[in-house]
């Protein structure tokens, strides 16, 4: 994924651990647990790090309505968006995202069938598994076709408490029908 150049960042402390929020001009570009899997390191910490803007005032914003969103106080998030560095592929599936409501599941097949390429699961599954905004994009939903977890870049036990934040129990396969087809 590509970054606009004035992206800044700052770090906040949530129940599942820290994490560093990012801001283009245009809007929010990441989310990410520290230590996640496919975060730009580079850009998040050292020499090469984008400028730390904690009083930014998008960041601050995203800050506010994720700690809500963790304590239950929110369903969702009204935030700028910034997805203008990934491929159009990964721009749909991310976009796709957001269609799985607060309390509900998909699958990968599912997904794939949604943005119309159903033959793409595994594609989807990648690119699922690069979301840069953590929560944000609700990847914590994609489960596999028989229900069961796989796994998330910030840790299955994470993808877990954001379920159960949800109270969306991880369902087993449906018994009359076995997988969604995927």
């Amino acid at each position: 994924m590509h970054f606009h150049p004035l992206t800044v960042q700052t770090c906040t402390s949530t129940p599942l651990g820290s994490m560093r929020l990012a801001a283009s001009p245009a809007g929010l570009v990441g989310a990410w647990f520290e230590g996640q899997r496919h975060e730009p390191g580079q850009l998040l910490h050292g020499a090469g790090a984008w400028a730390d803007a904690p009083g930014h005032p998008l960041l601050q914003e995203a800050v506010r309505q994720l700690r809500q969103y963790l304590h239950g106080e929110r369903d969702g998030f009204d935030l700028a968006l910034d997805l203008s560095g990934a491929t159009p592929f990964q721009q749909s599936v991310w976009r796709a995202l957001l269609s799985i409501g607060r309390g509900q599941t998909s699958s990968y097949g599912a997904l794939s069938r949604r943005i119309g390429v159903p033959r793409a699961v595994r594609a989807v599954g990648a690119a699922v598994g690069r979301n840069p905004l953590s929560v944000v994009l609700p990847c914590h939903r994609v489960l596999g076709a028989d229900g069961s977890l796989r796994g998330y870049a910030g840790g299955l036990e994470r993808k877990t408490a954001l379920l159960e934040l949800e109270n969306e129990p991880v369902r087993a396969a449906d018994p009359c029908h076995g997988k969604d087809g995927a």
